[in-house]
């Protein structure tokens, strides 16, 4: 759950000091923007499927509460049962509930970004049911005492190293001298303890990539198989999405589909894509007894209407993650979130309220390559650039970052006066810094830059006076 935003700046200080996250970063920078843009490439239709999913989801928000009457109905009609649930606790106490009346011990679980929103694993686990984490990253992270860094690639802050010294810690049956040559080394390791936890199970608990509105339908995708495995083997399969999955047919979910592995992993499909409609029948073989949705709110709904309404259509891909330099460099556990990078900076504030989360729109450059891959085509600077007027308005910024913004903003209404004080402002800086070997080491009211790096001291004109140079003579 939310704990640390309030802590992002000294969080994000202690990840660029860092040695093995940066080592991890700086591996996984280009692979994800690599495969995404050569996915993209053989696919020139990109770009309309680009425009047709932004519209699908905007027609649904319009409609939002249409769809989930009629998605509820179509749940209910083939022996599944909806859980409404406005806040994190009715969620939890929806999914106890649920594992009570099956007599649960263990349940197992396929990665669900909303189970960590509600901070369901301690939650059980205080209720002494053991919660299992499925997805191989998740399991890591489950061994390690830790969240997830990335929405799809959850341990994607970790490095191979790492993930050996998990495993000799938790698994105590492996030889002291058992070394892991290859990836499927640990592959095998982990399939050989999750095996038993499968059959164990009393209760699967899956998220959900789309929900679907025609027929009652939910929507996993993974590369692993685990989901699968999650809502087929126990008794219960527990379906944990919020409300802004709603897709209205099952053809609009296959366009969705076409963006989001090509977004995500630079996948056509992944390898993965499970459409479960209710409880088993009398003629299936395998399938769960008993299908259950939970359906979360937490202040979504809140954002309908609003300016922030466009984050809803986001479809958690993390190509905005993959391409954002702030990321980049400071990993998700430095946002304090399970939602981190751009779409976390816009959803985290809004779930959990700007005076919880106000720093996470101010980790942005305004680069916009979060915007300009974005599947959906959600405004993220522009969302951003609201909580920033927010946070302003609430003074939760520092009384100096509000004062400095009222002195430029009383100069920036008054072209004139704006021009003459930065022009004697750059006369003044260049010429002190000329006697400093060109930059400044400490620097009244930049006290912030100065502290980490060196001030570069202004030289020759004002962008103003060379832009009007260039125009004239033109």
């Amino acid at each position: 759950m939310l704990n640390t935003s309030p802590a992002f700046k000294e969080n994000a200080r202690r990840a660029m000091d860092d040695a093995g996250l940066q080592k991890a970063l700086d591996r996984a920078k280009k692979p994800f923007a690599a495969v995404r843009a050569a996915a993209v490439a053989r696919l020139p239709e990109f770009e309309a499927l680009r425009e047709t999913a932004k519209g699908i989801k905007n027609h649904t928000l319009a409609h939002l509460d249409f769809y989930l009457e009629h998605y509820a109905a179509r749940v209910e009609a083939q022996g599944g049962a909806v859980h409404w649930c406005r806040t994190p606790e009715d969620a939890r106490t929806a999914v106890l509930d649920i594992c009570r009346k099956a007599g649960a011990k263990t349940v197992t679980k396929g990665k669900s970004m909303i189970s960590e929103e509600i901070g369901l694993n301690e939650f059980l686990e205080k209720q002494g049911i053991e919660p299992v984490e499925t997805d191989l990253g998740e399991y890591i992270l489950q061994l390690r005492h830790e969240a997830p860094s990335h929405i799809i690639g959850p341990a994607f802050h970790l490095n191979r190293e790492d993930w050996e010294e998990s495993f000799r810690v938790a698994h105590t049956h492996l030889p002291a001298d058992r070394v892991f040559h290859e990836k499927r080394d640990i592959q095998a390791e982990a399939r050989a303890v999750l095996r038993e936890k499968f059959t164990a199970a009393d209760v699967g608990i899956t998220g959900a990539n789309f929900l679907i509105a025609e027929t009652g339908t939910s929507v996993i995708v993974t590369n692993e198989g685990n989901g699968d495995l999650t809502q087929t083997l126990p008794r219960v399969h527990i379906v944990l999405a919020s409300l802004e999955k709603l897709v209205p047919t099952v053809e609009d979910t296959l366009s969705l589909l076409r963006v989001l592995a090509r977004s995500a992993t630079g996948q056509e499909f992944s390898v993965y894509t499970t459409f479960s409609t209710g409880p088993k029948r009398a003629d299936d073989l395998d399938g769960p007894g008993e299908y259950h949705v939970i359906l979360l709110d937490n202040g979504r709904a809140n954002m309908v209407g609003t300016e922030f309404q466009d984050m809803l259509r986001c479809i958690r891909c993390s190509a905005c993650m993959n391409h954002c330099p702030v990321y980049l460099t400071v990993g998700g556990h430095a946002y304090g979130s399970m939602y981190s990078g751009p779409m976390g900076s816009v959803l985290t504030p809004a779930l959990f309220g700007a005076e919880q989360a106000h720093l996470l729109p101010n980790a942005s450059t305004f680069c916009g390559k979060c915007e300009s891959v974005c599947p959906m085509k959600i405004p993220l600077t522009g969302m951003m650039r609201h909580w920033r007027e927010r946070e302003f308005e609430r003074h939760l910024a520092p009384a100096t970052a509000r004062t400095g913004l009222g002195v430029w903003g009383f100069f920036v209404r008054r072209p004139a006066l704006y021009r003459a004080a930065t022009r004697a402002a750059a006369w003044g800086l260049g010429l002190a810094g000329r006697r400093r070997r060109g930059h400044f080491a400490r620097l009244p009211l930049a006290g912030a830059w100065t502290r980490e790096r060196d001030m570069p001291a202004p030289e020759g004109e004002t962008f103003f006076a060379r832009y009007g140079r260039e125009q004239r003579g033109r």
